[in-house]
């Protein structure tokens, strides 16, 4: 009844979003992704969704990465993309498939997954995801990118890397 009472505070503004552009692929990753989250659009407030545009360059990566607090559903536009995930441990099975445009594929809760651009051409996917704020965690940024660094030495055992490869890595991020 209180809407009714006072129509001008009804507006479509708090539902829609409307981005400006493709995202810029030009950066090391060539791709982007935009976020359409509760930050956008704030009638998703409450409702466990939101949305992501990325634009793949040709032979662009959207990196393993994972999201702590949802589940992905991602449907290809355009180009072609070879998507997969890792199952935890102690499997650590990979998935994967070539996914064309129309085709759908499905990132469990949690799981490290990643997208790459395996056509000549720029390739587009939105993504659904179940929370208004699924986050991300990039793992290579995350894990060489750290601010302050995770000790070299933690990384080389890790890793089984020559403690001299981890500087340069952590030196890239």
């Amino acid at each position: 009844m209180a809407i009714l009472q006072r129509p001008k505070a009804c507006s479509y503004r708090r539902f829609l979003f409307r981005p400006k552009q493709a995202g810029n692929t030009s950066n090391p990753d060539g791709s982007n992704v935009t976020m359409i989250n509760v930050d956008q659009i704030l009638g998703l407030n409450t409702l466990s969704i939101s949305l992501v545009r990325i634009d793949y360059a040709p032979y662009g990566v959207n990196p393993p990465h994972t999201h702590p607090r949802g589940s992905e559903i991602l449907l290809v536009v355009e180009g072609t993309l070879y998507v997969g995930f890792v199952m935890a441990n102690p499997t650590h099975c990979l998935f994967t498939k070539i996914l064309n445009p129309g085709d759908v594929f499905v990132f469990p809760f949690g799981l490290i997954h990643f997208q790459f651009n395996i056509g000549k051409t720029a390739a587009v996917a939105f993504a659904g995801l179940s929370s208004q704020n699924a986050g991300v965690i990039t793992m290579a940024k995350a894990v060489l990118g750290s601010n302050p660094p995770i000790n070299p030495d933690v990384l080389a055992k890790a890793f089984q890397w020559n403690k001299n490869v981890v500087k340069y890595l952590q030196s890239r991020y």
